[in-house]
């Protein structure tokens, strides 16, 4: 066996130890909050990953997908009371998990508003983006839903609740309540008259005559 000489031996020990302390030395960069650089010479964990912002209003608590769908092409269906078919229709969106708003058309306004917007008073309607379909049917309503990427079953949230159904046009409220408060009616304030003084009696006119 050879013999190494203990120089050697203590020359390889301090270089494996030099190498050691290097490797422990070597200089980290991190980025943190706000874009701030910090330098280290220890190894740091890697930051949680911070949440994608919300995108957009009213999808806040769904799943990011589905919430991109909701944003782009938004559901939104007509019905009104007493209407067997607005129920199967609202049944499916529900069913399937699609997040949508109602609208009710009860009013004569209501009607109006939906033969300006659909072409008909024939309830339901459902609008998917730009897309309307006008009447109930199982498997139309479902074959828009699968084009404009809503899944095939619920993913919504536990948490999700939905939206309460408005009317398709506000209430009108009264003339009296829409105009603003009346003025109380001017009245002339009448002018009290002057004491009347008779002129005084003289030699030039002495039946006291006022002009």
């Amino acid at each position: 066996m050879p013999v190494r000489h203990p120089s050697i031996v203590a020359f390889l020990a301090l270089l494996a130890a030099g190498m050691a302390v290097s490797a422990q030395a070597q200089v980290q960069r991190s980025v943190g909050a706000g874009g701030r650089v910090t330098y280290s010479d220890r190894v740091t964990a890697a930051p949680e990953p911070t949440p994608a912002a919300a995108p957009g209003a009213g999808v806040a608590n769904l799943p990011y997908q589905l919430a991109q769908v909701a944003q782009r092409y938004p559901v939104v269906i007509y019905t009104s009371q007493d209407c067997a078919p607005c129920q199967s229709g609202r049944n499916l969106l529900v069913n399937r998990g699609v997040p949508f708003s109602e609208k009710t058309v009860e009013s004569n306004d209501d009607i109006a508003s939906l033969r300006r917007l659909a072409g008909t008073q024939d309830l339901p309607v459902l609008t998917i983006g730009a897309q309307r379909l006008q009447g109930y049917s199982d498997a139309e309503w479902s074959a828009y839903l699968d084009a404009a990427g809503y899944p095939k079953s619920s993913q919504l949230p536990a948490s999700y609740r939905r939206p309460a159904a408005t009317p398709l046009t506000p209430p009108r409220a009264t003339a009296a309540a829409q105009a603003p408060d009346a003025p109380p009616a001017y009245r002339a304030t009448p002018t009290p008259e002057a004491p009347s003084i008779a002129p005084p009696r003289t030699p030039t006119n002495p039946a006291g005559i006022r002009f």
